[in-house]
């Protein structure tokens, strides 16, 4: 059954390579078949030896063939191997290609069931050992089948079926043993493919929050976390090397059985004339070349086992579907002409409590949206509505008054510009990374958008200009210039929609009121909606609403926020006082 598990999920690929494996396969069987000519031309030549029948030229012609046939079998097993293993290669290649185009299409709450080392050690383990189940298994599957085959018939054809039965008889015991170890291999495979997860995630939690373990002084604490981790990944493993080294020792003495059983009896049918000397010799060589097949069998167990496990594991992940799907026949909508949400409630996906609740607002195209509130009110939730990362109640969300799910969600994306509150940077260029969403970007382009972003003074003071590597998400950068890059490479992409999670609050009043300044004045006819904690980036928004607790519980213009006398205005007054007083102390 879990030999069938492992074909069945990968028949796609031995259907598409079928042509290439039958090569292989043949070639191996070939030099299989090829293999027993040696050792019945050493007992022939032994034969006329021991009787002085042997003639200059009989030897002469009998070498020059070994010569021959080792070079054939030579280019022979040449093809098949790297016929085989490229396969091998090859689906190792796709599989990490499904995984991160699969990775691609999976929404935030697929990542919260799964650790980032967990899928690290299914893009590498677990994709190398079915990469070796689909390559060095299906060579010690068809040595085993037919190296086995091949020399049992040559024995009792050509050499004595009783001495044949006779040594064969501790063989079947193989059988038994390799399915026991197999269990357990398989067993204990899992529980290391596990630890090496966690071990994954370990590393980089410790290597992301290096700056902040070292100022709180726990590099000891955290290395001794990390021993204890490495120490499971060790111990793990280290079962499953125990299981695997018993594999070769118990062939090797069940063979080794076997050899003994068939020189005794084989000395007796020499002494007796049912058997010549050379022939005795010919039935050794073939007896010794069953021993890789009993091997490989052992092999093809284990391997088997360890592909199996990690084609379950990573069949787990593929058979996880994203929470927001594509819709079957999607609306056609040209341009986003109005974003409406209609008495709009969201919860996260295993959460407890509403996130937002009962949210109402309309906004026309070139409008801006300014959401403000308290941390934990809601406003990343709000503008993340727009991403269709998460499912949500249908008919709550339109856009040109076209309910959501009804739209493409790529469409959706390709309208939108969205700065979240974490900057994630690559570790390229800051010109790759501004450029990230249109690579095709022209200097001229580039400048406009980093003058925009009031980044072209830090610019100028960097090391090498755009050509400086941020390091490992933004390290060599600030808070403020990370915010400035990310700005840069959404306005890059003149997007419909622009969302600005709270994307100005490591940046001074200065720059933040030049940012805004720039975006009204380069976006003007285009939708901006800012989520802030200061109520100086909202100020000019044509629409401000309050959220607390996920409700609107204020709304209207900067002007009549005030006038209502609400949190906005306590919280716009106190904010005043606070710049003033910074202003006198400065």
């Amino acid at each position: 059954m879990r030999r069938m598990a492992f074909l069945r999920q990968l028949t796609w690929f031995f259907r598409a390579r079928w042509g290439w494996y039958l090569l292989a396969i043949v070639l191996m069987s070939t030099v299989s078949i090829l293999n027993i000519i040696p050792p019945r031309m050493i007992g022939s030549v032994i034969d006329h030896i021991r009787t002085g029948t042997l003639t200059a030229a009989e030897l002469q012609r009998s070498v020059l063939l070994l010569i021959g046939l080792a070079v054939l079998l030579y280019v022979m097993t040449y093809i098949w191997i790297t016929t085989l293993f490229g396969n091998s290669s090859l689906l190792e290649r796709l599989l990490r290609s499904r995984l991160l185009s699969h990775l691609m299409r999976m929404t935030p709450s697929f990542f919260q069931r799964n650790s980032t080392g967990e899928l690290m050690a299914l893009a590498t383990n677990d994709i190398v050992a079915i990469g070796q189940t689909a390559g060095y298994g299906v060579m010690t599957l068809v040595n085993t089948i037919v190296g086995t085959l091949v020399v049992t018939v040559t024995m009792v054809t050509l050499i004595n079926w009783k001495l044949m039965l006779v040594s064969l008889i501790p063989l079947p015991f193989v059988s038994l043993l390799i399915g026991v170890l197999g269990k357990q291999m398989r067993k204990r495979f899992i529980a290391a493919q596990a630890a090496f997860g966690k071990m994954n995630d370990q590393a980089l939690e410790s290597i992301s929050g290096l700056r902040v373990i070292r100022s709180y002084v726990q590099e000891e604490h955290d290395l001794e976390a990390f021993r204890q981790v490495t120490g499971d990944v060790m111990e793990k493993n280290r079962r499953v090397a125990l299981i695997n080294a018993l594999f070769h020792p118990v062939i090797s003495s069940i063979v080794g059985l076997s050899f003994a059983i068939g020189n005794g009896y084989g000395a007796y049918l020499v002494f007796y004339n049912e058997l010549t000397l050379g022939q005795l010799v010919s039935f050794n060589i073939y007896l010794g070349m069953l021993i890789w097949p009993m091997i490989a069998f052992g092999e093809f167990v284990n391997v088997l086992q360890r592909g199996t496990a990690s084609v379950d594991r990573l069949g787990k992940s593929f058979a996880q579907e994203a929470d927001v799907r594509e819709p079957a026949e999607p609306v056609q909508v040209a341009l986003p002409e109005s974003i409406e949400l209609r008495s709009l409630t969201f919860r996260y996906p295993g959460a407890q409590q509403d996130s937002l609740k009962d949210v109402s607002l309309r906004l026309e195209r070139g409008q801006t949206l300014g959401i403000v509130g308290r941390t934990g009110s809601g406003k990343s939730t709000l503008l993340k509505q727009l991403l269709r990362y998460y499912p949500i109640e249908k008919e709550t969300a339109f856009i040109s008054g076209v309910p959501v799910e009804q739209l493409s969600i790529e469409r959706i994306r390709s309208w939108v510009g969205y700065v979240s509150q974490e900057h994630l940077l690559l570790s390229k260029t800051i010109k790759a990374n501004i450029a990230l969403g249109k690579p095709e970007a022209t200097d001229e382009e580039l400048a406009r958008v980093i003058e925009m972003a009031s980044f072209a003074e830090d610019v100028r003071h960097l090391p090498e200009g755009l050509a400086t590597i941020v390091g490992e998400n933004g390290v060599m950068l600030s808070g403020g210039q990370k915010q400035r890059v990310s700005i840069a490479r959404a306005l890059l992409t003149d997007p419909d929609i622009l969302l600005l999670d709270d994307s100005l609050s490591a940046v001074d009043a200065r720059t933040e009121s030049a940012i805004l300044r720039s975006i009204r004045l380069e976006r003007a006819g285009k939708t901006t909606l800012i989520a802030s904690h200061r109520l100086s980036a909202v100020m000019h928004a044509d629409w401000i609403i309050v959220l607390e607790d996920g409700r609107i519980v204020e709304e209207g213009t900067h002007e009549q926020l005030m006038l209502l006398g609400g949190w906005y205005r306590g919280q716009f007054e106190r904010q005043q006082l606070e710049a003033h007083l910074l202003d006198s102390a400065g």
